[in-house]
């Protein structure tokens, strides 16, 4: 055993030389030389260092998925989860802000929207909640909900349904105001596309809403001159064509009887100074004279 270990001590102490030559003329180019046990350990250090190296590498970056197969921690996972939940989130609120731009788009041209049937098959979100889109009173948060939390914050009860301790059944549980004294010179008629009491009054009188909600359009159309529309509870709209002024402008928050504009006499439409009143609910015309006494 003795003479064993001695022969390996002094076969690793031995001293070997590498040299480089060069092939066609083995003219020397580079040499080393070291004792064996040098080469040894410097070749397990230098396999040691590239194999700690490549495991780095790998950990680090993306190349573990295919490398290792390794699954994706337990915060990057939640981290993935939330983003996608936020891109739904985000998707679900294009989609409702799209439909209510539509449903304004058509209000504001005169046209009906879909059947009583086809609303109630709709999602719920597309028929209670409308979601407000301008970005100064709160992306996401329905018209329903931020018409009643302005309504609790300003004490004002007149708005609310009037049979508070049950379930809301609709249109028929609000309390509308008169948005203006006159008298009915044309009657709603759909057959005739005609969605809206036509009330003749005199020129500058002023023109109230008729439920507490948010201005969500306050221009000069053509055809129907100046036009205010309002967006109360329970995806109910207000329009108010023909005015001679506006007085408030798009995202301002009125109460149920505040002055919003003066009636007047503008637009291609207009045939003398009255106030044409359209009331609609879940994007179809409904007729005032059921809900307000002229």
């Amino acid at each position: 055993m003795a003479k064993r270990k001695n022969k390996l001590s002094k076969a690793l102490d031995a001293r070997y030389k590498v040299v480089v030559l060069r092939e066609e003329t083995f003219e020397e180019k580079a040499a080393f030389t070291g004792r064996l046990w040098y080469w040894i350990t410097g070749a397990v250090s230098a396999a040691v260092i590239l194999v700690i190296f490549t495991i780095m590498l790998i950990r680090s970056t993306p190349l573990r998925e295919y490398v290792g197969g390794t699954s994706l921690s337990g915060y990057e996972r939640g981290r993935l989860i939330e983003a996608y939940a936020r891109i739904d989130s985000l998707d679900h609120m294009a989609q409702a802000n799209e439909i209510y731009l539509n449903n304004i788009r058509a209000v504001i041209s005169g046209e009906a929207g879909e059947t009583m049937e086809q609303v109630s098959r709709q999602p719920i979100g597309d028929q209670d909640n409308a979601v407000i889109a301008d970005s100064e009173f709160g992306v996401g948060v329905s018209a329903d909900e931020l018409a009643l939390r302005e309504l609790v914050e300003s004490g004002a009860p007149y708005d609310l349904p009037e049979n508070t301790g049950s379930t809301r059944t609709g249109i028929s549980s609000y309390t509308f105001y008169n948005p203006i004294k006159g008298i009915i010179s044309s009657s709603f008629n759909p057959q005739e596309q005609h969605y809206a009491v036509d009330i003749a009054v005199k020129q500058h009188e002023p023109v109230r809403a008729t439920l507490s909600g948010h201005v969500v359009f306050a221009s000069y159309t053509p055809e129907t001159g100046y036009v205010v529309i309002v967006q109360h509870g329970n995806n109910i709209l207000s329009l108010y064509k023909h005015c001679a002024s506006i007085i408030k402008k798009v995202g301002s928050f009125v109460r149920g009887g505040e002055v919003i504009a003066f009636a007047g006499d503008t637009g291609e439409l207009s045939t003398g100074p009255h106030l044409h009143f359209e009331l609609w609910h879940n994007g179809n015309p409904v007729n005032p004279t059921d809900y307000i006494a002229f």
